[in-house]
């Protein structure tokens, strides 16, 4: 795949969508390319396609994904450190509704913006970052850019944050974030985890899953304000006093 090869996947989908008695429920496509994705890989993917990426990809990844599963990796032969690199461009899931996006690098401005029911893995992002969330489970393996969560009023949001410096970059007029201490979301970022390891083999990954004790202390979980009072398995809420505030 080269860059000028543009929303691979889309017309595939459409193909899909409009002829789905021909395809079993189990049934996956799997599509695998090597090289450097144009715009919108992935645009508006439908279950059953998954595709898979040697190298990397340019703006809006997963723009729409509806379904479908994109996971983007360095190639064998590339000699940096992914979660120290951009693999992925800007505005990734722009209003993505269901399906997965596991990236072993990091993403542009505004990941997930709009995104209403995609989970992804990513190992760090740029300013804007789950701007509009209103759905979906992000985990965000490192730094994240300014204006974080702006506008976020629903889904969920992890962020590895080793050097405690989240609060720096948040936006959290509409969102409270803390420590990740209940057990049931933590099983569901150990998941998320597990599966971004077996799908990118991503080495930051692999160190906090082996480290598992230790390093999930160093994740802070991002909530909005409107669902607090509607989740089926609620978060614990260390300042109250100070959520009572954001409430009134």
């Amino acid at each position: 795949i080269k860059n000028t090869d543009r929303a691979i996947g889309a017309k595939l989908s459409s193909f899909i969508t409009n002829n789905q008695s021909q395809f079993k429920k189990k049934q996956k496509i799997q599509i695998k390319l090597e090289g450097s994705a144009g715009q919108s890989l992935g645009a508006f993917l439908v279950d059953p396609i998954e595709i898979f990426v040697d190298g990397d990809a340019n703006d809006y990844v997963g723009k729409g994904l509806s379904g479908g599963q994109i996971v983007i990796k360095p190639t064998k032969a590339s000699k940096f450190v992914p979660h120290e690199n951009v693999i992925i461009g800007n505005t990734v899931l722009y209003g993505a509704t269901s399906g997965e996006l596991f990236a072993n690098g990091k993403a542009g401005e505004r990941f997930a913006v709009r995104n209403s029911g995609a989970n992804a893995v990513v190992e760090g992002c740029s300013n804007n970052g789950c701007e509009y969330m209103t759905g979906g489970k992000v985990v965000i393996l490192g730094k994240v850019g300014e204006n974080f969560a702006a506008g976020m009023t629903g889904g969920i949001a992890f962020i590895y944050d080793v050097k405690n410096i989240l609060h720096n970059f948040i936006n959290d007029e509409s969102v409270i974030f803390q420590k990740v201490e209940v057990t049931y979301w933590q099983t569901v970022l150990l998941d998320l985890l597990k599966k971004h390891l077996k799908l990118t083999n991503s080495s930051l990954a692999k160190y906090i899953i082996q480290n598992w004790k230790i390093e999930k202390k160093k994740f802070l979980q991002v909530t909005p304000l409107e669902i607090l009072d509607k989740l089926e398995h609620p978060v614990l809420i260390q300042n109250k006093e100070e959520l009572e505030k954001k409430l009134a």
